[in-house]
């Protein structure tokens, strides 16, 4: 069995306590690793580590920072095959979606802020007959980036790579439940030629180590993805440290279904869009809301086609749904659909535990619709976070509004009409950071990434992270 290591200053070393957690295979159940079980000590020497390196990295001319960072790009696109297989048996998700989405998306991730800072401007603002400002962003120094299960290297590197090419060092934290994929990305900077000491990857549990990140007094930022209980606690924790805090926290998303919508291209987006990742992802919508004239067309077609959605290992090319991620999280899942049962929904299809043959101790559940909930319901109102969507029937913009915007949650929405103007008015009044109009998952690397309310605060990606994990210094020079 293979024994996982803590990546510190350029090195894989054990804990320094020589305690570890069983790591299992979501697909068999079965432990095929173990990982450090890191704390405060370990957290100790990263930071004295990222200390040292820190002014040669920052140093570093914007053009040798690039550099590094592209080769560690395509240092994981020459390791394609092995950081996919990893990913896959890591988190229990189909081998074609980790092949497709996660570890591409994680290569586009360095290549995007290794180049972006490349083009970076500083601003200037002149005062007539008096003088000049021109404003100057410096790295804040040492990071912390703590980063969930779902999509493990894809939101690990969503982060790690923008405070890296902003010239911070890291100390980052996979989540324990899915670690390989970060494990195996120290070898692949070190081999890119980074410094030692800039990027530490640092594995453990959440309340451990990853608590010592967030308490940590030389770590002047937080960049943190999961859920919206450890959100508040590190928000409440880093506050009053006066740390930077960027929280990417739940969603409960809503996609609402209009008549005049495409009916055949929503129904295929609207598959992806509810089950992709096991329902794993924070960006699926769950709430589906379903313009009544077409209610009952759209639920035969969609129950017709989740029913015939395939659920097996990953290894297998025929399925459309893998595992889930454990089998604590396995078991959440599915008490929300007894409490649906006790809230007066009707399960429509699924709502139980899938037997893979081969494979009887996976962690593997059917794709699950559910009707008849009320919209203020919990199953409606809190994240489940797994492959159980309900449907709901509307009958007016007001109505369907009010339904979509009653969680604490604003994450995403997703929107079906052919009617430009009311795409344009109800994309304006969704509480949610992200809109998708006629089209589910479209992510331009550019854009603004994050939500409202209890989905969190700040943004990611483009110049949004980079503005993040760098500090604004304006200078004044009179004429």
């Amino acid at each position: 069995m293979e024994k996982l290591q803590n990546f510190i200053n350029g090195k894989y070393c054990d804990p320094i306590e020589g305690k570890y957690i069983d790591n299992y295979e979501p697909a068999s159940g079965q432990v095929y690793s173990s990982i450090p079980d890191s704390g405060a000590q370990d957290v100790t020497l990263a930071v004295a580590a990222a200390e040292k390196a820190f002014p040669i990295w920052s140093k570093m001319s914007v053009q040798d920072r690039s550099g590094v960072l592209i080769r560690l790009s395509e240092g994981i696109a020459e390791r394609m095959d092995e950081f996919v297989a990893a990913e896959s048996k890591d988190n229990g998700k189909p081998l074609a979606l980790a092949g497709h989405v996660d570890i591409p998306r994680a290569v586009s991730n360095f290549h995007f802020f290794a180049t972006a800072i490349l083009h970076y401007a500083s601003e200037s603002h002149n005062m007539e007959g008096v003088g000049v400002n021109y404003t100057l962003r410096k790295p804040l120094g040492i990071v912390g980036c703590i980063s969930p299960w779902n999509l493990p290297l894809y939101l690990f590197s969503w982060k790690i790579a923008p405070a890296l090419a902003a010239g911070n060092c890291v100390i980052a934290k996979p989540s324990e439940v899915t670690p390989y994929t970060a494990y195996l990305l120290g070898k692949v900077a070190k081999d890119a030629g980074m410094p030692d000491g800039v990027l530490n990857i640092l594995h453990g549990q959440g309340g451990n180590v990853g608590d010592a990140i967030v308490k940590h007094p030389k770590i002047k930022a937080i960049s943190f993805t999961g859920g919206t209980s450890t959100g508040e606690y590190i928000a409440r924790t880093a506050a009053p440290m006066f740390k930077k805090l960027s929280l990417e926290l739940g969603g409960k998303n809503p996609n609402i279904i209009y008549a005049d919508c495409d009916f055949k291209e929503m129904m295929s987006t609207t598959l992806r869009s509810s089950f992709a990742n096991q329902g794993q992802i924070c960006l699926c919508g769950s709430r589906i809301f379903i313009e009544r004239s077409i209610y009952d067309t759209f639920k035969e077609e969609f129950v017709r086609r989740v029913e015939a959605t395939v659920v097996g290992h990953p290894n297998n090319s025929e399925s459309k749904l893998g595992a889930i991620v454990s089998k604590q999280h396995m078991e959440k899942v599915l008490s929300y659909v007894e409490l649906a049962k006790k809230e007066g929904g009707t399960v429509l299809t699924g709502g139980e535990r899938a037997i893979v043959e081969g494979y009887e101790e996976g962690y593997y559940m059917r794709p699950t619709v559910i009707e008849g909930l009320p919209f203020d319901c919990r199953t409606n109102q809190e994240e489940i976070f797994g492959p159980v969507v309900t449907i709901t029937p509307f009958d007016s913009e007001e109505e369907v509004l009010m339904m979509a915007n009653s969680t604490q949650y604003g994450l995403s929405a997703t929107l079906w009409t052919s009617d430009l103007k009311r795409a344009h008015r109800m994309a304006d009044q969704l509480h949610a950071g992200i809109v998708w109009v006629n089209a589910w998952l479209v992510r331009d690397l550019r854009t603004p990434f994050g939500g409202v309310k209890a989905s969190g605060v700040g943004r990611e990606g483009g110049w949004e992270a980079l503005r993040f994990f760098t500090e604004p210094k304006n200078v004044f020079i009179k004429y």
